[in-house]
């Protein structure tokens, strides 16, 4: 820093109050081979020699357009509307990290409440918040609204989740004392005796996800029903374009709808940042984490927009907060809310079909070669399905990146039982020749195995 507003007086004041000799005693519990280590660091640079190193580290970068992409599992590549990325650009909008006094800003509290309100019509329940971190937290903090509103300690959860997800709920659930069931899956789908199985009287909530990781399409209302009859709460884990295409959870009997906004204007970005979101039903209201923005009139009668509640802050509710959420993705869930407002629901439906209908007809090419066939074929998926392959999948993943293909995602990265599964994604931005190449690239791969370790 330029300026180090305490002096000596100062320093030996606050080492005296704390009982340290020195500013060293400080850091005594630090070993000795972590302080002050070396730094390799090269030469200092002019800024014309800098500005061109950087430029060359930025040259290396592959941008993903550069690529035959169907990559997905959680995070996709799909068409974003200009008017996404010049409305984020705004100053007004992008230089605020988050609206912590957002009542002076009827515009920031307006583009929240038209996102709370676009989300509860995606998922068809009664009251959504301000937006959260992203995904997999949402998912987490939905367990834990469970959990705080029926008294119970322990949660059923699909095997189909996003392992990431797990890997996050598992982390939340330590604190607060919570136990972890999982269901397995049967063909790749949670099946409903399955989750019966599981649930008991001791269960807060069922949380499915859907699609689930391997891209099948779950039967909601059975799980809904399974859950209920145990007295838990039924927890969905949605991607939002799904829900545009299919019966969304409120209407399969689902009290509370979480998921990650990526798909909804964002770029997958090295993967973040993204944004997540929670629908809940309207008696579970003061459950809701976070923020929430309601609408009400003026002292003139005019429309005004304000924090309706704010159940973590602590300055309102302090020890007795719902959450630890203490913000929002204000910028993040303002571009999911610009790109559902341009695309619609008949576009982002449009969107779904248009993607599955790629994915359906690149897995019918892919099974027709030599050790290719889907790992669950009787399981019906949108836009991602998994493929059990003969032969080293990472290899051959390998193999197809080299020629410009990102073929997917080995499961067995995951799940060692998986080792022989190829995970893949369509989406809009699948263009025909990419599947072509794709089936062109495999079928040489898998027809002469000895050109995928090449």
């Amino acid at each position: 820093m330029a300026y180090l507003p305490h002096t000596d007086a100062d320093r030996r004041s606050m080492l005296a109050a704390v009982g340290a000799g020195s500013v060293e005693d400080l850091f005594a519990s630090v070993p000795r081979a972590l302080l002050d280590p070396a730094l390799e660091l090269p030469a200092p640079l002019g800024e014309q020699d800098l500005v061109a190193e950087l430029e060359g580290l930025a040259a290396r970068n592959r941008p993903l357009s550069g690529w035959h992409s169907f990559l997905g599992a959680g995070v996709y590549h799909r068409f974003i509307p200009a008017i996404v990325r010049a409305t984020v650009s705004r100053p007004e909008f992008y230089t605020a990290y988050t609206p912590y006094q957002a009542e002076a800003s009827q515009g920031t509290l307006q583009s929240i409440f038209e996102f709370q309100s676009m989300i509860c019509a995606l998922t068809a329940l009664d009251v959504a918040n301000a937006s959260l971190y992203d995904g997999a937290t949402a998912t987490a903090e939905a367990a834990l609204l469970a959990v705080a509103h029926t008294g119970r300690t322990r949660v059923a959860v699909s095997a189909g989740l996003h392992p990431e997800t797990l890997q996050v709920l598992d982390t939340y659930r330590r604190g607060r004392g919570v136990t972890i069931d999982r269901i397995p899956l049967g063909d790749g789908l949670t099946l409903e005796r399955a989750a019966r199985a599981v649930l008991g009287k001791q269960h807060a909530a069922l949380v499915v996800a859907q699609p689930n990781f391997l891209g099948a399409i779950e039967s909601l209302e059975p799980l809904a029903e399974a859950a209920h009859a145990a007295g838990a709460l039924a927890v969905a884990a949605v991607d939002p374009i799904a829900c545009a295409a299919l019966a969304p959870p409120g209407d399969a009997g689902f009290d509370v709808a979480v998921g990650d906004g990526q798909p909804l204007g964002l770029p997958p970005s090295f993967g973040g940042p993204h944004v997540g979101f929670m629908a809940l039903r309207q008696e579970l209201l003061r459950r809701l984490p976070g923020r929430l923005v309601g609408m009400t009139r003026d002292a003139a009668g005019e429309r005004a927009y304000t924090l309706t509640l704010q159940t973590r802050e602590q300055h309102i509710r302090r020890e007795a907060a719902t959450s630890n959420i203490c913000t929002n993705h204000a910028l993040m869930a303002l571009a999911a809310t610009v790109y559902m407002a341009r695309m619609g629901g008949a576009g982002m439906r449009a969107v779904a079909e248009l993607s599955a209908q790629r994915a359906h007809h690149l897995a019918g090419r892919l099974t027709e070669l030599p050790g290719v066939a889907l790992a669950h074929p009787e399981a019906p998926f949108l836009w991602e399905f998994a493929l059990r392959i003969a032969g080293n999948v990472e290899q051959l993943v390998a193999g197809l990146r080299r020629r410009g293909i990102l073929a997917g995602l080995a499961l067995g990265r995951f799940d060692p039982d998986r080792d022989d599964q190829l995970l893949v994604c369509c989406t809009e931005m699948t263009p025909p020749a990419a599947i072509d190449a794709y089936v062109d690239a495999m079928r040489a791969l898998v027809t002469h195995p000895e050109e995928v370790r090449a």
